[in-house]
């Protein structure tokens, strides 16, 4: 498995998979304007397997969004992509990593404990199509 930059070429899959995973997803031309914050998994075969978002702002990350194409998931991807998104952190000098992830998301708020995250909030009703609470997690780095 490869972790690289996202292209121009993977705007179509990120798309498809922002529509497939997300009530409200991103429209191509966010993704477009946001193509230098994305990391990319991809297969040894090339296929695409997902992608993560992450943004900063002085010391402060905001990992935005990670998906992985549904029929790939449990086979590390999601565990390639925050790794080489915490190593990044890092390297660009962020001293924590933040993210709202829905409420009743239970495999999310898994993997992202795992990786080191804590609950650090709520925001009530965050979410639309369903309308849901957000847990905000935060990692130290």
């Amino acid at each position: 498995m490869l972790i690289r930059d996202a292209t121009a070429n993977d705007i179509p899959a990120i798309t498809a998979l922002e529509q497939a995973c997300f009530s409200d997803p991103w429209p191509e031309n966010l993704i477009r304007r946001r193509l230098n914050k994305l990391l990319v998994a991809e297969a040894d075969d090339h296929a695409f397997l997902g992608y993560a978002a992450l943004d900063s702002v002085l010391d402060q990350g905001s990992l935005d969004s990670i998906a992985v194409v549904p029929d790939r998931r449990r086979q590390g991807a999601a565990d390639a992509l925050l790794a080489e998104t915490f190593r990044r952190g890092r390297a660009e000098g962020l001293a924590f990593i933040t993210l709202e992830v829905r409420a009743s998301n239970r495999a999310a708020i898994a993997l992202y404990d795992k990786h080191g995250f804590a609950p650090a909030g709520r925001r009530t009703n965050y979410y639309e199509r369903p309308r849901e609470d957000a847990i905000i997690m935060t990692a130290v780095l």
